[in-house]
């Protein structure tokens, strides 16, 4: 067994472990052969040779990361320590999948083949459908792209929608101004945006009506043109609802559609709008249709798990469904 000890140098160790060593665990987790003690700015490790050679040029990752940008998260240390190959942000020399530089020298990547497809596909089309799982970066995608535009100024302003429907739950009567209500269903574009615009740039083009966040019955009678347009959660759009949102794009117009048809709110009653639009728009110059998979998912590693597990149910849902409705 080989001991070692690994000295911080300038790094303030607090920014590393984290408050009560809240950013250890995926330190440890990734390495579990090896014996790992952080004492202040020293790092002691044991193991065999390999691992810790391994451990090294993880650690190093992320502490360049750390002196590059400033700022740590869980998922940036996990980003470099579980996957198989590390996402180098620090090459300048490799950018072809870099969409946009966020804050606090963020880089948004295509981080999986699909979400390269994604990009591409928007350059050479103007109305773009990318349906898929949770988790697969459908929307974060769009949003950077949105970005990108923006600040190349091939776009003057970016309209971000979303269907306000209730997601299994009944929200019942919510306080506040109408804005106060519908901010709710809202919530995960502004996320997004929070991740690639300052916040006091952000709110002076929420403010200008630069970057506009609504629901999808805002849309209703409006020309959007000169603008990057985006429907999220489209599978709780009805047909004529979704209608109306794609006779909106005006001249110089982007659009991408999101939604994930196996995650649909809306009542029995209603059928979903986004199904019979990639259906009967297939095949239109111009018009785009992608499919992201299971794996695509850039969240925790858990996600791709869970959606396999629903995704065995409802497969043997079908099939008991079938066994007790043969056909003649």
């Amino acid at each position: 067994m080989t001991e070692q000890t690994i000295n911080l140098g300038e790094i303030n160790p607090l920014d590393l472990y984290g408050v009560n060593n809240s950013k250890l665990d995926s330190l440890k987790k990734a390495f579990p052969r090896l014996k790992i003690i952080f004492r202040g700015d020293k790092i002691k490790i044991a193991g065999n040779d390999e691992d810790i050679d391994k451990f090294r040029i993880k650690l190093k990752s992320i502490l360049d990361h750390l002196t590059r940008f400033g700022h740590l998260n869980i998922s940036d240390i996990e980003e470099i320590m579980f996957e198989e190959e590390i996402i180098e942000k620090l090459n300048p020399k490799d950018n072809s999948d870099i969409i946009v530089y966020g804050n606090n020298g963020h880089v948004v990547r295509a981080r999986t083949p699909n979400q390269k497809k994604m990009v591409e596909l928007c350059e050479n089309n103007d109305i773009l459908f990318a349906i898929g799982p949770a988790g697969t970066g459908k929307t974060y995608t769009a949003v950077a792209l949105a970005v990108r535009a923006l600040k190349e100024k091939r776009v003057k302003r970016i309209v971000l929608t979303r269907p306000a429907v209730e997601a299994g739950e009944n929200l019942g009567f919510l306080p506040g101004d109408l804005r106060e209500k519908i901010d709710p269903y809202l919530r995960p574009l502004y996320d997004a945006l929070e991740d690639m615009i300052p916040a006091d740039k952000l709110q002076f083009f929420k403010d200008t009506r630069v970057i506009e966040v609504a629901p999808l019955a805002f849309m209703r009678g409006r020309t959007l043109d000169n603008a990057f347009i985006i429907l999220d959660e489209a599978q709780n759009a009805t047909t004529p609802q979704l209608k109306m949102f794609l006779t909106r794009i005006g001249p110089n117009a982007k659009c991408i559609v999101t939604g994930d048809v196996t995650q649909i709110d809306l009542p029995r009653t209603s059928q979903s709008g986004l199904s019979v639009a990639t259906r009967i728009l297939s095949g239109i110059n111009g018009i785009a249709m992608m499919q992201l998979e299971n794996i695509d998912v850039v969240r925790h590693k858990l996600v791709k798990k869970v959606i396999e597990a629903y995704e065995k149910l409802a497969e043997e849902k079908r099939r008991n469904e079938e066994g007790e409705n043969p056909r003649s």
